[in-house]
C-alpha cells in the first residue's frame, strides 16, 4: 500500500505542522490565564475608582475629611513605592519590559511581577492617578505567557511567541477588543508576522475577550459614534486633522521624555519623592479637579454628551489632562498612557471639529472627529497605524470610518515621524536596555554599481546572538547601519547582533536578490528548534 500524504512528508515538516497546531493550543490556554487575571484587574480598578468618587465626593468640603484623605495617600504611597522596590520590573506601563522579553534581552520574574502589578494598578486607581490600565493589562498578560511556558517547559524561542500571545490577550481584555490586541502585540511588540503566530496571538485574544465579556459584559470600554462617512469635499479636513496629531503625536513624546528626564534628576536615595510629586497632585485634583482623575472616563462623558462643549474648555481639559498624565507617568508609577491617550486623541478631535464647524463643517459631522482625533494621536505617539485604524473600527463598529481612519491614520504616522521625535514605546525600550549609538564609521564601499536592501533579525534565527565579524555574509554585502530599538547604530566587527535588528545593508546590483535570499534564510525566526 502506498503512504498517505501526510507519511510520506518529510519529519521536519511534520514536526513543524505539528508544533504550529500546539502553539494554537497553548496560545488558547494563555488567554485563559491572561484574560483571566486581567479581567481580575478590571474588576479591582473599576471598584477601586467608584470606592475613590465616592469617598472624595463626600470629604469634599469638609477641612478634617479632606486631611484625613491626603493622610490615607500617603499610606498608599508607602505601599506602592514598597513594592516597587520589591520588584523593580513593575515600574511604569510594563509594554517596554514586554517589548524587551520578546527581544531576549530581558527576564523578569513573572511570579514576582503578576501580583506586584496587580496590587499597584489597583491602588493607584484608588488614588486617582492620570494612569490607564492597558500598559499594565499588557504585562500582566505577558508575563501570563511566560508562566504557561515555564510550566509547560518550553524553549526560549517558543516562550517569546507565547508572552507575544499574552499581550495580545492583556490589551484584547483591557479594551475589549480582540482585534486591536492581535495588531498592537504584532506591529508594536512582536515586529514580525508569519501564520503561525498570527493564528496563535489571534486565538489568545480571542478567548481573552469571550472570557472577560462572560464576566464584565460585551460593553466597549469606550464607545464611539460615527455619523456615516463624511462627503468627499470635506475630506480637506480629514487631512488638516490628520497633520495635526502627527505634529501632536510628536510633541506629546518630547514633553513625556522631558518630564522624565526632570524625575531623572531626583536623587536615588530620594526616590519616593518621585511617587510622592503625582500622589500629591493627585489628592488636590480629588477635590478641584475630579475630571482628571484616574484614566479619563469623565472626560469621556463630557464628549459623549448631548450639548457639545466649548472650545474653551475642550483645550483646558487637552492641557489639563496631558501635563497630569506626564507628571504621573514620568515619576515611574506602575501604569499606562494608552486610555488617557486615547482621551487626549478624542478631546484634540472634538476641538478640531469645533474650529471646523466655523469654517463650514456641517455639525453632524462632530462626532466623527473625535473618533478621527483618537486614531491620529494614538498613530502619531504609537507609531502604529494599522492598530490604531483596527482599534477606532472596534470602538465604533463602523467600517464607514474606514477610510477617513486611515488617512488620518497615515498622515498622522507620517508627520510625526518626520519631526525625528522617538516614537513613544521604542523609546522607553531604548531607555530600559540603555541602548547607544556607536560612533564607528564606514568608509571604502568600493564600486559605483551598489544597491540599498533591508532585511530583520527573526527571534531565535542564525544569525540572533552572532557578532558581525561572526556571519558568512553574502559575496559583496555590507552592513550599513543597524536600527535598534528606534535607535541608529553603525556597527563594527564587534558589533551583536539581536533579535528585531534591521540591517540596512550594500549589495552589488547583479548580486542583490541572491543576497536577499541568502540572509532571508539566515534571519529566518525559528521557534521550535
Amino acid at each position: 500500500m502506498g503512504k498517505s500524504r501526510s507519511e510520506g512528508a518529510p519529519v521536519s515538516r511534520r514536526l513543524s505542522r505539528r508544533f504550529q497546531v500546539s502553539l494554537v493550543g497553548e496560545g488558547a490556554l494563555v488567554g485563559i490565564v491572561g484574560g483571566g487575571i486581567v479581567t481580575l484587574y478590571r474588576l479591582a480598578l473599576s471598584h477601586a475608582e467608584r470606592l475613590l468618587r465616592a469617598v472624595t465626593s463626600e470629604a469634599a468640603g469638609n477641612a478634617l475629611s479632606m486631611l484625613g484623605w491626603f493622610a490615607l495617600l500617603g499610606i498608599l504611597l508607602a505601599v506602592v513605592w514598597a513594592l516597587m522596590r520589591w520588584e523593580p520590573a513593575t515600574s511604569g506601563s510594563g509594554i517596554p519590559q514586554v517589548d524587551a522579553e520578546v527581544l531576549g534581552r530581558y527576564d523578569a520574574p513573572w511570579a514576582r511581577v503578576i501580583p506586584a502589578k496587580f496590587v499597584e494598578g489597583s491602588l493607584l486607581a484608588l488614588s486617582g492617578l492620570s494612569l490607564g490600565r492597558e500598559g499594565p493589562s499588557v504585562q500582566l498578560g505577558g508575563m501570563s505567557g511566560k508562566a504557561v511556558s515555564r510550566a509547560l517547559r518550553r524553549r526560549r524561542g517558543e516562550e517569546r511567541l507565547l508572552v507575544t500571545c499574552g499581550a495580545a490577550a492583556g490589551m484584547s481584555a483591557a479594551f475589549h477588543a480582540p482585534l486591536t490586541g492581535v495588531l498592537f502585540a504584532l506591529e508594536e511588540i512582536h515586529k514580525e508576522f508569519s501564520a503561525p503566530l498570527i493564528i496563535s496571538v489571534m486565538c489568545s485574544a480571542v478567548v481573552s475577550d469571550f472570557l472577560v465579556s462572560q464576566v464584565i459584559g460585551v460593553e466597549p470600554v469606550l464607545s464611539l459614534v460615527f455619523i456615516t462617512d463624511l462627503p468627499h469635499v470635506d475630506y480637506l479636513f480629514v487631512v488638516l486633522l490628520g497633520l495635526l496629531c502627527g505634529l501632536l503625536g510628536a510633541l506629546h513624546n518630547q514633553g513625556m521624555f522631558a518630564v522624565q528626564l526632570l524625575y531623572s534628576r531626583i536623587p536615588g536615595n530620594l526616590s519616593v519623592a518621585r511617587l510622592a510629586i503625582p500622589f500629591a497632585l493627585a489628592g488636590v485634583a480629588a477635590f478641584a479637579w475630579p475630571e482628571l482623575m484616574c484614566g479619563g472616563d469623565a472626560i469621556v462623558e463630557v464628549l459623549q454628551a448631548r450639548a457639545f462643549p466649548s472650545l474653551a474648555s475642550l483645550l483646558v481639559l487637552l492641557m489639563g489632562k496631558y501635563l497630569f498624565t506626564a507628571v504621573c507617568f514620568g515619576s515611574g508609577a506602575p501604569g499606562g498612557t494608552l486610555f488617557p491617550l486615547v482621551v487626549l486623541g478624542g478631546l484634540v478631535g472634538g476641538a478640531f471639529s469645533v474650529v471646523a464647524m466655523r469654517l463650514g463643517l456641517p455639525p453632524l459631522y462632530c462626532p466623527n472627529f473625535v473618533a478621527l482625533g483618537v486614531a491620529g494621536l494614538f498613530a502619531g505617539v504609537v507609531r502604529a497605524p494599522v492598530t490604531a485604524v483596527v482599534l477606532v473600527f472596534e470602538l465604533t463598529g463602523s467600517l464607514d470610518a474606514l477610510l477617513s481612519v486611515t488617512i488620518v491614520s497615515i498622515l498622522a504616522y507620517v508627520t510625526s515621524n518626520l519631526t525625528n521625535v522617538d516614537a513613544f514605546y521604542e523609546h522607553l525600550l531604548a531607555g530600559l536596555l540603555g541602548t547607544a549609538t556607536d560612533d564607528s564609521t564606514v568608509t571604502g564601499l568600493e564600486g559605483t554599481e551598489k544597491d540599498l536592501a533591508t532585511v530583520r533579525v527573526g527571534a531565535g534565527s542564525r544569525l540572533e546572538g552572532m557578532l558581525i565579524r561572526e556571519v558568512p555574509w553574502p559575496d559583496g554585502v555590507r552592513v550599513l547601519t543597524i536600527e535598534r530599538a528606534g535607535t541608529q547604530i553603525v556597527p563594527t566587527g564587534d558589533t551583536k547582533l539581536m533579535a528585531a535588528d534591521e540591517l540596512l545593508y550594500i549589495a552589488s546590483a547583479g548580486a542583490l536578490e541572491d543576497a536577499k535570499l541568502k540572509l532571508a534564510l539566515m534571519c529566518e525566526q525559528r521557534v521550535s528548534e
